[in-house]
């Protein structure tokens, strides 16, 4: 049982950390983790569209759609023709959403991509196997992350 309380604490501090940094972000910047993550990609390019982000994201482009639409409506990114080809729409930051991201706190996920990066190669493969293996154990392998990501809120909010 020593194990199992083990694994079964840390899956908790895990989703409390992702919960601290969802509010935290809420509070300083007025976006959901998705929000903030979709306006880091976009800064990130000089041009980008919602078919790149919902590829690099995995998730769908009704789900980037509306991710993006939130930021539209908070002055973060706006929308503009592709001068390169007029059927596409880049999506661009505005000075807010800059100052949105230089205001924001360290976002967890960078602190995870600098602690896994400075990893071993076998350790780094470790934990991907025993990652998957606990989305497999909560039957999680195969669901989209997107109806969450969407707003930000739970499924059983209204």
């Amino acid at each position: 049982m020593d194990r199992i309380d083990a694994s079964l604490i840390a899956l908790r501090r895990i989703l409390r950390a992702t919960d601290l940094f969802g509010r935290e972000l809420a509070q300083s910047v007025e976006l959901t983790a998705a929000q903030f993550r979709v306006l880091q990609i976009i800064a990130g390019r000089e041009h980008c569209t919602a078919k790149e982000i919902s590829q690099q994201m995995r998730i769908s482009q009704a789900t980037v759609t509306s991710l993006v639409d939130k930021l539209v409506r908070k002055g973060m990114v706006l929308r503009e023709k592709s001068l390169a080809d007029r059927r596409q729409t880049d999506i661009l930051v505005t000075e807010k959403g800059s100052q949105a991201i230089a205001d924001a706190p360290d976002p967890l996920q960078q602190r995870f991509v600098r602690k896994f990066a400075a990893m071993e190669d076998w350790e780094q493969a470790a934990l991907i196997a025993a990652l998957e293996r606990v989305a497999s154990m909560l039957d999680a392998e195969d669901i989209d992350a997107a109806p969450v990501l969407d707003t930000g809120e739970s499924l059983t909010a209204s």
